[in-house]
């Protein structure tokens, strides 16, 4: 089920529109934010909103541990000291 988030995006004004579409998926649109997700059911339609809509104020996300980084068959010492900029996308 949809977690609850803090802030405006879990106040009695937040308006969420829960789509099927002709293929099966699901999409859900927080009108408030103004971000989309979708998933295989409402549900994960839903728990992938709320987790864009966090991600997008702030509140989503940590910093990648050093396993993470393995698993990516990265040296987490050398992702930690490049100094190359970022991509354009991500800045």
């Amino acid at each position: 089920m949809a977690r609850a988030d803090p802030g405006r995006t879990n106040g009695p004004d937040r308006e969420i529109r829960l789509l099927k579409n002709p293929d099966g998926q699901w999409t859900a649109r927080d009108l408030s934010v103004e971000v989309t997700a979708q998933g295989e059911s409402r549900e994960e339609a839903l728990d992938n909103l709320d987790a864009v809509v966090a991600a997008v104020e702030g509140d989503g996300g940590h910093s990648p541990t050093d396993d993470e980084i393995r698993d990516l068959d990265v040296d987490p010492e050398v992702a930690r000291t490049q100094e190359d900029d970022l991509p354009d996308i991500l800045q």
